[in-house]
């Protein structure tokens, strides 16, 4: 494993990789890569005001990157070690070498990087996909995971809401390149009003620069050559987990999952319904939850405060660690 700081990194890959804006860093943030065999995956971090703090990584959902975590961060970087992932194709890292972005492979990218890092168990936070992909590294490497922290995760839901049928349809063959054209004349700042719409329970709650923010990081990804594939591979890969039975469905591993976890549901989550938040608090083991009737898809952008405080009621109830 190597880890390079940016810029900076690849200089051979440079020659060849498309000339795309930069990433946004906020301050007080770093970027830094981890080149794995197949895989380089970026990673966003804060450094902790002491050392020695237990590690935590950040995994974001489906068209996210890391700076989904960045208001959330701040908050606890007193009492963990915070490290967000760019999951392949997504962010600041390029698609996987074989091309596999089903949740299985990103669960597979993420414990590639745990096992190379060598921290030791996490503290392990994931939102939607990130909450999928979380459920399967926790389940099938609870070495790996101290406590698991899912916002809004995606698992399974037999009616699944008419307002989350599109970004099902994503995972159809022609769709995305379909979508992609008819909507090549929408503005960078009308796909980032839609994703609010969609993301957000009250989208007025977005500072303007926050929006700005977005729209700048919408403007860089549909720069990306392989956005619209990785955005179609990945929804296809949750419609696939979801269809998954027997040891290896989602539903099942989440009744395996040892670590003491905290859910995270919306009360205005147009993605993922908020009665799948009692049948999550029974499937896992050691469960508590938090409700949050205001929120969307992403409480942890929403109301960071909360998602921190219910973090820190875990981390004490764990002894701290």
């Amino acid at each position: 494993m190597s880890s390079t700081e940016l810029p900076g990194v690849r200089a051979a890959a440079a020659a060849v990789a498309p000339t795309v804006s930069a990433v946004r860093v906020a301050e007080g943030e770093r970027l830094r890569s981890v080149e794995l065999p197949g895989l380089t995956l970026t990673l966003r971090s804060r450094p902790s005001r002491r050392p020695g703090l237990p590690p935590a990584l950040f995994v974001h959902g489906l068209g996210g990157s890391s700076q989904n975590w960045t208001a959330l961060m701040p908050l606890l970087e007193d009492v963990v070690d915070c490290e967000a992932v760019d999951l392949p194709g997504f962010g600041d890292s390029p698609p996987p070498d074989d091309g596999n972005y089903s949740v299985t492979g990103h669960a597979r990218a993420v414990i590639r990087l745990l096992d190379a890092q060598e921290h030791g168990p996490v503290h392990l936070f994931g939102n939607s996909l990130g909450g999928a992909v979380a459920t399967r590294v926790a389940a099938v490497r609870p070495d790996l995971v101290r406590t698991l922290t899912l916002v809004s995760p995606a698992l399974p839901e037999i009616r699944v809401q008419r307002t989350a049928a599109p970004t099902a349809l994503l995972a159809l063959p022609g769709v995305a390149s379909l979508f992609s054209r008819l909507t090549r004349d929408w503005s960078a700042e009308e796909r980032t009003r839609g994703v609010m719409a969609l993301c957000y329970g009250d989208p007025a709650r977005v500072s303007e620069t926050g929006f700005r923010d977005a729209v700048a990081e919408m403007e860089r990804r549909l720069e990306l050559p392989y956005f619209w594939d990785a955005m179609a591979r990945t929804a296809r890969g949750i419609v696939d987990a979801y269809t998954l039975g027997g040891q290896h469905g989602l539903w099942r591993q989440a009744e395996r999952v040892l670590a003491p976890t905290q859910l995270v549901y919306g009360g205005r989550d147009q993605l993922v319904s908020f009665r799948m938040a009692r049948r999550a608090s029974a499937a896992f083991r050691d469960a508590r939850l938090l409700t949050l009737p205001d929120a969307g898809h992403v409480a942890m952008m929403e109301y960071p405060e909360a998602v921190a405080q219910a973090f820190r009621e875990l981390l004490d109830e764990c002894g701290g660690s």
